[in-house]
């Protein structure tokens, strides 16, 4: 796929590392000249994925979390991907409300709030091989550099 620009990095799923994810992948997209509000959104859904990878991807061990980042034209994808042990029915886990840790009192809100904040969210899982949440952020037309 062609795109103006790309990154990518990996890092352990440890709960310090998602306010690092939320600000590389800000600084990333400013320049795309988005709002406080657009950066607000797009550090939030960030933050939803990856504490999603951390908590329920990897549950008790410690593993790879990986963040790429292209932005298309006026459009940002981010996808965050774990390796961990996957999710059985995707569709009930993007119900509101829905988790499969409520003894952790976890609001089950995680993929609502991806979807409110993006305008776009896809969910690819497999059981024992990880999940991939790929995210996409449209913003104004911009002048080509």
């Amino acid at each position: 796929m062609e795109c103006k620009n790309y990154m990518k990095m990996e890092f352990y799923s440890k709960s310090q590392n998602e306010a690092f994810a939320r600000v590389v992948v800000a600084a990333f997209a400013a320049q795309l000249d988005p709002t406080i509000e657009e950066i607000s959104d797009i550090k939030t859904a960030v933050s939803e994925a990856v504490t999603n990878a951390i908590i329920h991807g990897y549950e008790d061990k410690s593993d790879l979390i990986t963040v790429i980042c292209r932005i298309n034209h006026e459009e940002l994808e981010i996808i965050v991907e774990d390796k961990g042990r996957g999710i059985e029915d995707v569709q009930k886990a993007r119900e509101p409300l829905y988790t499969s840790k409520p003894e952790l009192e976890r609001s089950g809100m995680g993929f609502t709030v991806m979807e409110t904040f993006m305008d776009q969210i896809d969910v690819y899982s497999e059981i024992g091989k990880g999940t991939k949440v790929r995210m996409i952020k449209k913003f104004k037309s911009l002048s080509e550099d």
